[in-house]
């Protein structure tokens, strides 16, 4: 199995890869890892002080809940796999406070962490809008959890695509009218001669535009190779959701082996 980076959008924390030689059920697991499996910290309980905003205690909670937090995973443990059984302690747990007073928004970034590493991935996210003589107060706690049990700890989007083929005649008729036919210029046409633009290849989603132009155009999918999209919400880079995914992946089949035995 090889693997080929083809982007890294660091600014937008987009990463795109090829995986050659491989199978539809690996390319499944590091899906579902990344999605399910791969823990981010967010906002749990929140202990409300001072709420004379417009918007209840609930729906509050429900937003700072969904508020995207800048997650290390070294210093923080899953609460049940922590020391103190999920007690709650400095290795997984986090305080946050915020104090606010109207009129004006309340950002993510008036929210206050005890730990400088674990603060709001978008400061200028508004909160709630408070008018004159309304505040807001409240302490929050935010623990690490995973993907498959709520939505907000979910690290960023990934899917692939089966790796597209093309296959072109010896002689097409009509060159100029199946390159102007494809939406993603994967044809290069030069003297009357079709070609395949190698830099655009990949970016085929198999439409079947150019097939429907000219019989002499095939289109397939590779049954081993795969293109892979990571785009994160920003707790984590894109890197880090890959290594840390397959991480877990060797600690399931170490311990599926260890059973086995």
């Amino acid at each position: 199995m090889e693997v080929h980076l083809l982007d890294n959008n660091k600014k937008e924390g987009k990463v795109s890869f090829l995986i050659e030689g491989s199978n539809p059920a690996f390319a499944s697991l590091i899906r579902k890892t990344i999605l399910d499996e791969v823990p981010t910290m967010a906002i749990e309980d929140v202990e409300f002080r001072k709420n004379s905003s417009i918007l209840y205690d609930e729906i509050l909670a429900h937003r700072l809940g969904l508020i995207p937090l800048k997650t290390d995973l070294k210093s923080y443990d899953l609460p049940e796999n922590c020391k103190c059984e999920g007690a709650g302690c400095a290795k997984c747990t986090l305080k946050l406070t915020l104090k606010a007073k109207g009129p004006g928004i309340v950002y993510a970034s008036e929210i206050e962490s005890q730990d400088p590493k674990v603060v709001p991935v978008f400061p200028k996210l508004p909160i709630v809008k408070l008018m004159k003589g309304q505040s807001l107060e409240f302490e929050a706690t935010a623990v690490l959890g995973k993907g498959k049990t709520h939505a907000k700890w979910s690290p960023g989007h990934c899917f692939f695509k089966y790796k597209p083929k093309i296959e072109v005649g010896k002689k097409v008729e009509n060159p100029e009218d199946v390159a102007k036919v494809c939406p993603i210029n994967v044809f290069d046409v030069k003297n009357n001669s079709i070609s395949i633009n190698k830099d655009n290849l990949l970016k085929c989603h198999l439409c079947g535009a150019c097939t429907e132009v000219s019989s002499d155009i095939k289109l397939n999918e590779s049954e081993d190779d795969f293109v892979f999209f990571i785009e994160s919400w920003g707790q984590l880079s894109p890197k880090d959701m890959v290594c840390t995914a397959l991480d877990i992946i060797k600690i399931k089949i170490d311990n599926l082996s260890k059973e086995l035995k």
